[in-house]
C-alpha cells in the first residue's frame, strides 16, 4: 500500500495507480533536430501501448494518454467518480482541459516527478489550480520526497505519494518547515 498524506494527516490509498508499460529499448537524441520526445528523452506512448493497458476495477488513476485515447471507453468511470487522471511532467493541463467539459469531473489529478531535480511538475500544479480552476484532489506522486512537500503545498497539491522509501511520518512534517514563505 502506498504511503499517502492528504491534507495534514497519512491516509489510506483507495485510488490504483496505473501505468504505461516499461520500455527496455534505449532511446536516442538527435541534436539540432525537431523529434517528439519528451525533455526526459523517452518517446511518447504508442497508440498500441495506450490500446494494451489495463485497467482494473475501482478507483483507478490512469495516464493522460490513456484518458486520450480511450476516452470513449472511460466516459462512463469518470461519471461515476471513480477515475482520475495523472500527467507526466512533459504533458500540458491545456490538453487534458480541452478534453472535457469540466476538469473537475476528475476527483483526482495526480502530477507525476519522475525525479527530484524535475521541477515542472509544480507549474503543473499551479497551472491546473489557478488558470483551470481545478478544485478537487491535486497530488504528487513519483519521486515525492519530504524536502518537496512545502512547496508542493504552495503551489496547490494537497495529497502527496511517497516514494515507498520514505517516512510519511517524517514527510508530513515537512509541511510545517517554515513559518513564512519567503516568495
Amino acid at each position: 500500500m502506498a504511503k499517502l498524506i492528504r491534507g495534514n494527516a497519512v491516509v489510506s490509498d483507495e485510488w490504483t495507480l496505473v501505468a504505461l508499460p516499461v520500455r527496455d529499448e534505449p532511446v536516442k537524441k538527435q541534436a539540432g533536430k525537431a523529434v517528439l520526445f519528451k525533455l526526459t528523452g523517452e518517446a511518447a506512448a504508442t497508440d498500441a501501448e495506450v490500446a494494451g493497458v489495463g485497467i482494473p476495477g475501482g478507483k483507478v488513476i490512469v495516464p493522460m494518454s490513456v484518458w486520450l485515447g480511450r476516452h470513449a471507453e472511460l466516459t462512463a468511470r469518470l461519471a461515476a467518480g471513480q477515475l482520475g487522471v495523472w500527467l507526466d511532467s512533459f504533458e500540458e493541463p491545456e490538453t487534458l482541459a480541452a478534453s472535457l467539459h469540466d476538469i473537475n469531473a476528475f476527483r483526482v489529478i495526480a502530477v507525476n516527478f519522475p525525479k527530484f531535480i524535475d521541477g515542472r511538475g509544480f507549474s503543473v500544479g499551479r497551472l491546473l489550480r489557478e488558470r483551470f480552476g481545478y478544485r478537487n484532489e491535486l497530488r504528487a506522486i513519483g519521486d515525492v520526497l519530504r524536502d518537496q512537500v512545502f512547496f508542493f503545498k504552495r503551489c496547490g497539491f494537497d495529497a502527496y505519494a511517497l516514494r515507498a522509501d520514505r517516512d510519511a511520518q517524517d514527510a508530513l512534517a515537512g509541511l510545517r518547515d517554515f513559518s513564512d514563505p519567503y516568495q
